[in-house]
């Protein structure tokens, strides 16, 4: 938790600045003095997130999954309403996301596993909510129920809703334009829509139900469309050029799952699992979308 006292830095390095500059340049240095008090916070209360010791062993997979570029690239910003969709198989982002938000004075809520799923997902939501139990370090965090059945996740009220490696998972179980309609839905008008998933190429054939985990670019991008909203961008922030997409049990073959041959099962032929952890973890894209104002 000291990491966070970064934070109380910044004064000093205002401070630092006009003592540095002559009475001539005063108009000049009040507006730097002004950008540095709006722009280090930002970035003192991320590092501050990102450095933080409850990471622990989840801080090992930054170099896999980016989060200062990813978040920054999505518009996370001081005093928003943000949700996380599906966190509760882990909550790797919350470790990130709830402590900066807390710091920035915004509101987190993550979209839990819906009741009715069963006690398996009711599980993993007591797990994730215990995680995330400490206030003074992350802050409070809000839970609303999210699945094939749960309905609206809140009318227009979040400035942000971010999804991470969930695509998939929403067609398995057939329900992925429902999921896309309820985060419109969900989104303040001119709110941004972030994703982060496998990415399958175009070249390949897409199974509508995602079996192996990953998502063609194109499909994900349709699924935005016709939940209405407009496409802002996309980035290679978290490509990894050498996951060819094919392997023999789906994305799950690499880390940090490193899926291999059960008891009773065939080997797949040239399996190596050494060579899959040499991967490392899959080709991702991020993409980010828009609610029309």
């Amino acid at each position: 938790m000291k990491t966070l006292n970064k934070i109380a830095l910044l004064g000093m390095g205002t401070t630092l600045l006009l003592g540095a500059c002559g009475d001539n340049n005063t108009a000049d240095v009040e507006e730097a003095a002004q950008t540095t008090e709006q722009a280090a916070p930002v970035a003192s209360a991320m590092d501050a997130a990102i450095s933080g010791e409850w990471r622990g062993d989840q801080a090992k997979r930054d170099k896999f999954r980016n989060p200062k570029p990813t978040l920054e690239f999505f518009g996370l910003a001081p005093g928003q309403s943000v949700l996380e969709i599906s966190p509760g198989g882990g909550g790797w982002y919350t470790g990130v996301l709830a402590p900066y938000i807390k710091q920035t004075g915004g509101t987190y809520t993550a979209a839990v596993f819906e009741a009715a799923l069963g006690e398996r997902y009711v599980a993993a939501n007591t797990r994730f909510t215990e995680k995330y139990a400490d206030a003074d370090l992350f802050g409070e965090i809000n839970t609303v129920e999210f699945g094939p059945t749960s309905g609206p996740l809140g009318d227009g009220r979040y400035d942000l809703v971010l999804s991470f490696r969930n695509v998939h998972s929403w067609m398995g179980s057939g329900y992925a334009d429902t999921a896309f309609a309820d985060f419109y839905a969900a989104l303040k008008p001119g709110g941004i829509f972030g994703i982060v998933e496998h990415r399958l190429p175009e070249s390949a054939e897409q199974n509508p139900k995602a079996s192996s985990g990953y998502v063609q670019v194109s499909y994900t991008k349709d699924l935005a469309k016709k939940a209405g909203f407009e496409f802002v961008g996309a980035s290679e922030i978290n490509a990894n050029p050498k996951d060819t997409a094919d392997h023999p049990y789906g994305v799950w073959t690499l880390p940090p799952v490193s899926r291999t041959p059960r008891e009773g099962e065939d080997v797949p032929e040239g399996f190596d699992a050494d060579a899959y952890v040499a991967v490392g973890e899959s080709d991702r894209y991020t993409l980010k979308f828009r609610k029309p104002e």
